[in-house]
């Protein structure tokens, strides 16, 4: 379509024609006002944009200078500390950086909890995820590896279910415990004068903590479920005689189902391939969906075509009998694109092309309207969640708040309507994270923190002080334990414990769930009271993890002993040194490296997948998005860099692992294979990222997977 114009502004006729017709009618907005608005937003911080990215760009230059002017010797962490200081890269603490967020909804504030991300563009991803609020505990423990190898296609395996029904039945005891006996002897379950009255062994025992019960659904004496709850989150154990399940149980328990992703974020940036007005218009209408509950998704499963919905509130009866509302949607949030991503779907007076963010800064808080001015479906108390990736430090902090009042004003909003989410994946956004969070005090909900991205930032800003370690070694040296604990010490100390998430990140390897189950307790331990899961199944398994840690008790107990992480140890760049690896320890890092990035790059050019299970070198399913990319493109061109690897060598080993992936491909219909030519676009941006990497701002992958998936769908 052609562009149409709208204000000041040249508009792609698909994203004109999306916001008009589809966008606006509901908002209270009228398309003049919207239009305008845009104008107004793009003439005032387009060009403020482009000035912080130039101070990434002067500052990035000085770092490259000290280095190399400083790698024939140690690094003096002092003196590199002084000169990060003189630049202005680390700048000194606010006095007072304590949030005053207001309206948060308590599923951000106080119930702990897994969290969904998940790429907005696909719309069974987007309702499963939605859904994924509450699942089937016992589905998700005998569908997933916690008992070996996977079931079978077909039948029941009884053996495995049994341990299912104990492992569940363990954990009710653990979170859910009675007087006395056990919900292991459990023979039936009852409501009668508001408490849960449980049979076993011919007696008849109470909650420990009665407070506990919160409803039932059913007729009291005999139930078709009971809901409890524990550190926020619910749990529903359902009961059917005539169920297979439920038959064969002695308090026919057929099911039970746990709250588990209580949030989800709806992703308009890393795990999406959004290159046009075209794929920027279907990120947009299912945002719009899912916030008011009518996207639905068509697929085929067991060979019948069914279509997925996004489920309605659940409806119990308290204790006394009288009717109660749980909420069966997880609360969601939106990720904007990053500051430094343009496009060319709108253009200015003055140039062709805007910060993406901007226009995702109207457009997705202005498609939330049909919530905050709507049934509030979404957010009781009426705020927007805006998840911010890939800002750099307090003043781009400071400019993104200003952004969002702007747009508040715009939309007739009151004033921090919208809450941020500060994704503390860049190095100056870790060395200055009190001074990010105080800039937008009013506005902050969430931090997390993010290895992989923050890994990528880390190999680029330190870049030329020389070559670095292994990835693996990478994510043991001191520096990384130091960032996630600095990152709760910070958080907590700015009052975000009881007023805003604290995060950790991605579980990256969706079919090892026994694993994810053994170690991802760690990270309510640590204090974080949310943190990010794969798929739905490993929400419901990470879920049991909040039911077993206290986490805001945990925050109080770290808050009282203080700070656990130093600015120092931060600083440490971990480099390789005098490590040196054999002629085979090198081709299998590189080898790995290339692999990963060639299977998730030929995806996205190709297909538009901007986020899959990619199987690794080993065969092993990786969740693959840009940030895993980014770090495995940066490891490579800063070992091309500093001549631990020949250009030769890694052109040859780029050839033998498109073979591999084709092969690991081969049953795809929609896979265009790289070999034997090795000229397709997905292969040449591929070997570009290796190859040009170190040119990349900030090491970042958009640049260059962008122009090569708009060459490929011009070609087709």
């Amino acid at each position: 379509m052609e562009f149409v114009t709208r204000g000041s502004l040249q508009v792609h006729g698909t994203l004109a024609q999306f916001i008009e017709e589809e966008a606006l009618p509901g908002t209270g907005v009228s398309r003049e006002d919207f239009w305008a608005g845009l104008s107004t937003l793009v003439a005032r911080f387009e060009r403020g944009n482009r000035e912080l990215l130039k101070v990434r760009r002067e500052l990035q230059n000085k770092l490259n200078d000290w280095h190399r002017a400083n790698r024939s010797r140690e690094i003096d962490l002092g003196e590199y500390r002084a000169f990060l200081e003189e630049i202005g890269y680390l700048v000194p603490e606010p006095d007072d950086c304590r949030i005053e967020t207001s309206n948060v909804d308590p599923e951000i504030a106080t119930i702990p909890g897994p969290q969904l991300v998940v790429p907005v563009t696909n719309a069974r991803f987007a309702t499963n995820a939605v859904n994924a609020r509450w699942n089937s505990l016992y589905d998700a423990l005998y569908g997933s590896d916690v008992f070996g190898a996977l079931p079978a296609a077909h039948g029941y395996d009884a053996d495995r279910g049994g341990k299912v029904v104990a492992w569940v039945r363990q954990l009710l005891d653990d979170a859910f415990p009675l007087g006395a006996g056990s919900h292991l002897e459990a023979t039936g379950y009852r409501v009668g004068e508001g408490r849960l009255a449980v049979e076993a062994n011919g007696a008849t025992f109470r909650l420990a903590d009665e407070e506990q019960l919160v409803g039932y659904t059913g007729a009291p004496q005999s139930p078709d479920s009971i809901v409890l709850r524990k550190h926020g989150l619910h749990v529903e154990i359902q009961f059917d005689a005539d169920h297979p399940v439920g038959r064969a149980d002695k308090a026919r328990v057929c099911d039970v189902q746990i709250e588990a992703a209580v949030t989800t974020i709806m992703d308009c940036e890393d795990s999406v391939a959004v290159v046009d007005a075209e794929d920027k218009a279907l990120a947009y209408r299912n945002w719009m969906g899912v916030l008011k509950g009518d996207l639905t998704a068509e697929l085929v499963k067991n060979g019948r075509r069914i279509t997925r919905r996004i489920r309605e509130d659940r409806e119990v009866l308290d204790p006394d009998g009288r009717p109660r509302t749980l909420k069966a949607r997880a609360l969601l949030l939106v990720r904007n694109t990053a500051p430094h991503v343009s496009t060319d779907m709108v253009r200015s007076p003055d140039c062709d092309t805007i910060s993406e963010a901007l226009l995702d800064a109207l457009c997705t808080v202005m498609i939330a309207l049909h919530d905050v001015r709507g049934d509030r479906r979404n957010s009781a108390r009426g705020s927007v969640y805006v998840v911010k990736p890939k800002m750099h430090g307090p003043a781009e902090v400071e400019f993104c708040d200003q952004v969002f009042s702007c747009v508040e004003e715009i939309l007739g909003l009151p004033q921090n309507t919208v809450k941020i989410g500060i994704m503390d994946e860049e190095r100056r956004t870790t060395v200055n994270l009190a001074g990010c969070i105080a800039a937008a005090r009013r506005r902050v909900a969430f931090i997390n923190t993010g290895f992989l991205d923050r890994t990528g930032d880390e190999i680029h800003t330190s870049g030329e002080a020389g070559p670095f370690l292994r990835k693996a070694d990478i994510k043991e040296a001191p520096w990384l334990s130091a960032y996630e604990d600095w990152n709760v010490d910070v958080g907590l100390r700015c009052g975000l414990s009881g007023s805003a998430q604290i995060g950790k990140g991605m579980w990256a390897m969706p079919d090892l769930m026994s694993d994810m189950l053994e170690v991802k307790i760690e990270h309510p331990q640590a204090g974080a009271n949310t943190a990010w899961v794969p798929s739905p199944t490993a929400a419901a398994l990470h879920a049991t993890h909040y039911l077993r840690t206290d986490v805001l008790a945990r925050q109080a107990e770290l808050s009282r002993q203080g700070a656990r992480a130093d600015l120092d140890t931060i600083l440490e760049i971990p480099l390789a040194g005098g490590n040196l690896w054999s002629s085979d320890e090198l081709a299998q890092e590189v080898r790995n490296n290339l692999q990963g990035i060639l299977g998730y790059v030929v995806r996205w050019v190709d297909q538009g997948i901007g986020c899959s299970k990619i199987p690794d070198i080993n065969d092993v399913g990786l969740m693959e998005d840009r940030a895993t990319c980014r770090i495995s493109s940066q490891h490579i061109a800063n070992w091309l860099h500093h001549e631990i690897l020949s250009r030769d060598l890694v052109d040859q080993m780029m050839k033998e692992m498109a073979e591999v992936v084709d092969r690991q491909n081969s049953g795809d219909p929609d896979y265009r294979p790289m070999a034997p030519g090795f000229e397709t676009e997905a292969y040449l941006a591929a070997r570009e990222l290796v190859f040009e990497g170190l040119d990349q701002p900030n090491g970042y992958t958009e640049p260059i997977l962008h122009r090569w998936r708009q060459a490929r769908k011009s070609a087709r």
